[in-house]
């Protein structure tokens, strides 16, 4: 069958830390909430509701806050965010190989959107806001073989959906935590990965997910 790979997106494929810092400072600084800009990018992983409790923010509150994120964003975040190392050669042996390009992010679809178009990828679908397990209902839609993050919550959500899950320690979690979360392979960066597909396609595309024979 096709092969078909899905990526995160933020500190997976892009690095967009300074200007999510300083959307989320602005927000602070109009609602008067405490919250920390550099802790959030320091962090990034969870949906915008769970982070907005996390800082205390009233559950009647949070909608507007949101809402206020995603305007800002377009202007302060795309121009200010760059591509991680290897990110455009691990989407491109996707294609290389006759495979399907998925990205499935916590972030608002089309602010995901802007970023890609930013950095002229395509991709063969975009999901947004899904966090966690909660990727896996998209990833199997597409039958993906493989999931590719750098949180621990894109391992539950690669394992979720029965995908060889993939970390690469280019986000806020280490290589023991991905692994410790059942992280099939784990890489420093994007720049192994082209390498580590070509020798696992033929085994991926037929049908060698998560549970069978290890990844080489």
């Amino acid at each position: 069958m096709p092969l078909t790979v899905g990526f995160d997106l933020d500190m997976t494929l892009i690095d967009p830390r300074p200007g999510m810092a300083a959307v989320m400072d602005a927000v602070a600084a109009e609602s008067g909430y405490p919250l920390d800009g550099a802790h959030f990018a320091a962090n990034l992983g969870p949906p915008l509701d769970m982070i907005y409790r996390e800082f205390g923010v009233p559950e009647v509150d949070i909608p507007g806050l949101i809402a206020r994120f995603r305007e800002l964003y377009p202007e302060v975040v795309i121009p200010a965010t760059v591509a991680l190392p290897g990110a455009a050669q691990a989407l491109a042996v996707v294609r290389e190989l006759g495979g399907t390009t998925i990205v499935v992010t916590g972030k608002y679809r089309k602010n995901a959107a802007l970023h890609l178009a930013a950095f002229d990828w395509e991709v063969d679908h975009l999901f947004g806001e899904l966090w966690s397990t909660g990727k896996a209902e998209a990833l199997k839609a597409h039958g993906a073989a493989v999931y590719v993050g750098d949180h621990v919550g894109d391992v539950r959500g690669a394992k979720a959906a029965g995908a060889v899950s993939v970390g690469v320690v280019s986000g806020p979690c280490d290589a023991g935590e991905l692994a410790a979360e059942g992280a099939d392979v784990v890489l420093p960066d994007l720049t192994e990965f082209p390498g580590w597909l070509r020798a696992n396609a033929d085994r991926l595309s037929a049908g060698g997910g998560a549970g069978r024979s290890g990844p080489r």
